[in-house]
């Protein structure tokens, strides 16, 4: 073990807070395996050997964005090709087909369309609850929010109540990308800042909602970024208690404005593993399969991971930027993974709620 990471471990090892600069150490190293075994240790202590995921859908409702941030691929202009917007059937088949492969979440996320008002919104959560009940919807990232708020003209707290009434049952934790100004200022000069994203899941907290956090990293940002956006997630943490993971989300170059290459195994294990060190108020870290791979996700298990998100059947939004997985993985592929990493599966809903935790003698269908 490298001298620099001794007083990590010392640290880990008492179960004490780690610092910014510790963070950086660990950004900064290249003892993948010893970060690797503190953050598993770390892991173990919250989850044991237990490896969560969930059967869910993805919808996503329109690619039609009045933002046209540098790293996306996804979003389109009116009149461009490949642009759409589902009509409220096509959302509803599509949660058809959910509630049919036997999911418990729906999970949407899609443009500022420049167009649809509000109530479209309220109607297809209503519309949702009312013919599929047993499906907990995640949707809307804070992005998305502070956009139904300005063309409401409503305060926060108003928009997160109508929607919340409306049947949303949680958020995800898109739209963070990189908390600090001038990073945020180069790769999407258009969206929200870093505290808007912040006050708006601080006021999804207050009214008893809970989210996820998400962190964009591979593009321009530094290591000092990185901990700077840790750093303000674990405040907001220590203050609300309403995420529920951290998903760090590895940037895919293709089709966007950034010229990068793919970020490597190495960043993101790192990622992964300086995540479940340092959000220590966090108790799952989710290894976006979509994101990484099958592959590295599944070595991800053994570097602080606890769960590899769930069966998804359609994403769009990683796939716009050359995304390599497949968009589906069924409910066998998923356990047979997390059983050859040597890792129990345990199926979850949204809240982490356990739906079946899968013994050694049970044979997905």
């Amino acid at each position: 073990m490298r001298a620099d990471l001794k007083p990590i471990r010392d640290k880990v090892e008492a179960g004490e807070r780690l610092s910014e600069d510790d963070a950086l150490a660990l950004y900064g190293t290249r003892d993948i395996l010893t970060v690797g075994e503190l953050a598993a240790e770390a892991n173990r202590r919250v989850n044991g050997d237990r490896v969560f995921f969930i059967v869910n859908r993805h919808i996503n409702p329109t690619n039609l964005c009045v933002n046209r941030c540098k790293f996306c691929a996804f979003s389109k202009g009116k009149g461009e090709p490949l642009a759409y917007t589902m009509t409220m059937e096509e959302i509803l088949r599509r949660a058809e087909e959910a509630q049919a492969q036997r999911a418990t979440e729906l999970h949407i996320v899609g443009g500022l369309h420049p167009d649809l008002p509000f109530d479209f919104y309220l109607l297809m959560l209503r519309s949702l609850r009312e013919r599929f009940p047993s499906l907990h919807v995640q949707a809307f990232t804070a992005v998305e929010i502070d956009y139904f708020a300005k063309i409401t003209g409503l305060p926060l707290p108003a928009v997160i109540a109508q929607l919340k009434a409306a049947g949303l049952g949680s958020l995800p934790g898109g739209g963070a990308e990189i908390f600090a100004p001038e990073i945020r200022n180069e790769i999407c000069p258009e969206k929200i800042s870093g505290d808007r994203w912040l006050e708006v899941m601080e006021a999804v907290h207050a009214a008893g909602l809970r989210s996820n956090a998400t962190m964009l990293y591979g593009h321009v940002e530094t290591p000092e970024s990185r901990v700077d956006h840790l750093r303000r997630l674990r405040e907001l943490q220590d203050r609300t208690g309403g995420f529920q993971s951290f998903i760090p989300l590895a940037f895919h170059p293709k089709n966007t404005e950034i010229a990068k290459g793919y970020t490597t195994g190495l960043e993101d294990l790192l990622a992964l593993a300086v995540g479940r060190l340092y959000l220590d108020n966090f108790r799952h870290i989710k290894s976006f399969w979509i994101m990484v791979g099958p592959k590295l996700a599944q070595i991800s298990l053994h570097f602080g991971v606890d769960d590899i998100d769930g069966t998804v059947v359609e994403e769009k939004i990683t796939h716009a930027a050359g995304a390599q997985a497949g968009q589906e993985m069924s409910v066998a592929e998923l356990v047979t993974m997390i059983r050859q990493a040597g890792k129990i599966p345990v199926e979850r809903d949204t809240l982490y709620n356990v739906v079946r935790e899968w013994s050694a003698g049970d044979t997905p269908a």
